[in-house]
């Protein structure tokens, strides 16, 4: 996925491409994620309180993906956007331990110990990426999971509903603004392919998250 699309940067706008990027592999073109299994099956609410815990070790912890990218950049146009990410992501951050704490407990599922491992190797995974010094990389990877949360929301609202909990409005920045930024920083092929690059990469680690919720899930009902 990710050599076929970066390559096409320079024969398309950057911020085009970003925006076909995610569409086509962001977390809503994964099978698990919007399935009634997760989302309206008789398991939805261990299914959705496993994943808010999952997302909460992936995602919930500061500093992370877009903290640590605003504290790399070195490109001054996309600072402020970055700058501004972070702050809103901070309340996302303060959502998920809301939901959390509600969820109790994280659900039991042979093999648990094994994919507590996965994920927390997932995490450091997304921290080297945000804190890569190749120019352009920690950029696209703030602008993946900036645009990825926008669909990953959804699934943590399902589980405020289903937990109790009043969501909590997002206040992050409108999807469009990234392709809008990207467009202002295009004109250099290199950054660019970084800048895809990164932001294939964030997609790729939330692909294997889905994953192995859906093989939990798989797990639980077949003990």
């Amino acid at each position: 996925m990710a050599s076929a699309t970066a390559g096409e940067a320079g024969r398309a706008p950057v911020g085009d491409l970003l925006q076909a990027c995610i569409a086509s592999h962001g977390s809503a073109a994964n099978a698990y994620f919007a399935s009634d299994e997760l989302l309206r099956g008789p398991d939805a609410a261990r299914n959705l309180a496993d994943a808010v815990h999952f997302l909460c070790i992936l995602h919930g912890r500061h500093p992370g993906v877009i903290d640590l990218a605003a504290g790399s950049s070195a490109e001054p146009g996309p600072r402020r956007w970055l700058e501004r990410s972070a702050e809103a992501f901070a309340g996302e951050r303060h959502y998920l331990t809301r939901l959390a704490v509600a969820a109790g407990p994280v659900p039991g599922t042979p093999g648990g110990g094994a994919s507590d491992a996965a994920v927390v190797s997932q995490r450091a995974a997304l921290a080297t990426l945000a804190s890569s010094e190749r120019r352009g990389c920690a950029l696209g990877a703030a602008f993946g999971l900036a645009a990825d949360w926008a669909r990953i929301r959804l699934v943590l609202d399902a589980a405020a509903r289903r937990l109790g909990v009043e969501p909590s409005p997002s206040r992050m920045l409108p999807v469009a603004e990234i392709a809008i930024v990207a467009r202002a920083v295009a004109g250099d092929a290199p950054f660019e392919r970084a800048i895809l690059f990164g932001t294939e990469q964030i997609l790729v680690q939330h692909h294997g998250l889905w994953a192995l919720l859906e093989a939990r899930a798989q797990a639980r009902r077949a003990s």
